[in-house]
């Protein structure tokens, strides 16, 4: 997949993409629909540091959720 692309399709593949390393159980409170497409740059940035971990720490964890609450349409 080429997520240089800005796409509703990317985004929502880096949603799910992100949900699933952090295993959220409430998947469902974060939809793709949920983010403008002018937010992607931020959005591919915070997947790109998802994906290069391979454990968070519970403040690590917390502070990605909190970004990708900042990320959501107003």
């Amino acid at each position: 997949m080429d997520l240089s692309e800005k796409s509703a399709q990317n985004m929502a593949y880096m949603v799910q993409a992100i949900t699933a390393k952090l295993k959220m159980v409430n998947t469902a409170a974060l939809q793709s629909s949920q983010f403008s497409i002018d937010r992607y740059d931020d959005l591919f940035d915070l997947y790109e540091m998802v994906m290069k971990k391979n454990t968070f720490s519970p403040n690590e964890m917390q502070a990605i959720v909190e970004e990708l609450g900042s990320l959501k349409k107003d």
